[in-house]
C-alpha cells in the first residue's frame, strides 16, 4: 500500500487562488506513488473561498476541509493544520501560488533522501522592488535578534516528517512560530531555492502588522 502524504494549505479570502493551486497540487501528485490529503485550513474567510472548497471536497475524496470558528491568526491557524495531518509526512504550502506546487517535487526528492525537515528558500523574486527590499531588511533584522538562528530567505513553505509533526505536538506554545520551532528542533534541513512570481490574483493579507507581530514573536 503507498504511502499517505498529507499537504496543508492555509487560506483567507483566497477565493481568485484555492481552484488553481487545487488542480496544480493534484496534477503534480498524479505522476507519484503517494496517495494524499490536501487538508485546507481556513480562517474564517469573508469571501467564497470556504464554499469552492466545499465544492472541491464533495468531488475529490483527497481533500479534507477544516473551517475555523473565528479568525486565528495565520501563525496559529497553519499550525493547527500541521497537527491534523495524517500522512507520513505533511507538505505546507500557501494558497497564494507565490510558492509554486511544482516545487512539491523537490520537497519530496530531498524528503525521500532522508532530510525529515525541507525548506523553500527564495534566490530571487519578482515582488515589487521596494516591498522585496522591505522583507529583506526585515527578515535580516527578525535573523538577529533571534536566539536560533533562522533559514535565510525561506517562505514558509516546506515539508516535515512525521517525527518532526510528533515533536511539534508535544511544545506547548500558545502561539508557535513555525519557521523558528523547526530551526531550534535541530535536525539537518535540505533548501529548495527558487525564483518567487509575483501574485497575479487576490490581496495578499500578510501586512506590516503581521510582520511586526511574528518579529516581536
Amino acid at each position: 500500500m503507498a504511502k499517505l502524504l498529507s499537504i496543508v494549505t492555509p487560506c483567507y479570502n483566497e477565493e481568485a487562488n484555492v481552484l488553481e493551486l487545487y488542480e496544480r497540487v493534484a496534477k503534480v501528485m498524479s505522476v507519484l506513488l503517494y496517495e494524499y490529503e490536501h487538508i485546507f485550513i481556513d480562517n474564517h474567510s469573508t469571501d467564497a473561498t470556504v464554499s469552492i472548497l466545499k465544492g472541491l471536497a464533495s468531488e475529490d475524496p483527497n481533500i479534507k476541509l477544516i473551517v475555523n470558528a473565528r479568525n486565528f491568526g495565520f501563525i496559529r491557524s497553519q499550525y493547527h493544520g500541521l497537527l491534523c495531518s495524517r500522512g507520513a509526512a505533511c507538505i505546507l504550502i500557501a494558497s497564494d501560488l507565490q510558492d509554486p506546487p511544482e516545487i512539491i517535487l523537490e520537497f519530496i526528492k530531498s524528503w525521500e533522501h532522508g532530510f525529515r525537515i525541507v525548506m523553500a528558500t527564495k534566490r530571487s523574486s519578482d515582488e515589487f522592488s521596494v516591498m522585496y527590499a522591505i522583507r529583506k531588511m526585515y527578515y535580516k533584522i527578525l535573523t538577529s535578534i533571534s536566539e536560533v538562528p533562522l533559514i535565510k530567505n525561506a517562505t514558509g513553505a516546506g515539508m516535515f516528517d512525521r517525527e518532526v509533526i510528533e515533536i511539534l505536538r508535544k511544545i506547548d506554545d500558545p502561539y508557535p512560530f513555525l519557521r523558528g520551532l523547526v530551526c531550534e528542533i535541530g535536525f539537518p534541513i535540505a533548501l529548495i531555492p527558487f525564483h518567487q512570481p509575483r501574485r497575479m490574483k487576490g490581496i495578499t493579507n500578510y501586512s506590516f502588522y503581521a510582520l511586526y507581530d511574528t518579529a516581536l514573536l
